[in-house]
């Protein structure tokens, strides 16, 4: 059975930090890239933040690009999203999620859609 279990999330004022993890199995993790997506009430999920298989290459939106980092362990099966400076537009649920990239040219998507493996989401609440 495939699994993508978060965890991390919370409440936090402005300008504080968090770390999402993500624990994946039942899949070959070295396979997939990996992304982070969030989504806040009455809106579409967006992306945020990817890495490819090996980690080496990293994505960002650009409402995040300096304040949040993506990493993985292909040793742990684990994903991991380092968040600083936190802001009240951050608040949603963050959602990890896992791409087969057996079947793109490309090391990683910014498309929601591509993504083949999808965690419960953990809540992240910024206040001001």
């Amino acid at each position: 059975e495939v699994q993508l279990v978060e965890s991390g999330g919370g409440l936090v004022q402005l300008g504080g930090s968090l770390r999402l993890s993500c624990v994946a199995s039942g899949f070959t993790f070295n396979d997939y890239a990996i992304g982070w997506f969030r989504q806040a009430p009455g809106r579409e999920r967006e992306f945020v933040a990817a890495a490819s298989k090996n980690g080496e290459k990293t994505d960002y939106a650009g409402s995040v690009k300096g304040r949040f980092t993506i990493s993985r362990d292909n040793i742990k099966n684990a994903i991991y999203l380092q968040m600083n400076n936190l802001k009240p537009e951050d608040t949603g649920v963050y959602y990890c999620a896992a791409r087969d990239n057996g079947r793109y040219w490309s090391e990683w998507s910014v498309l929601a859609v591509e993504y083949d493996w999808w965690g419960q989401g953990t809540q992240v609440t910024v206040s001001s």
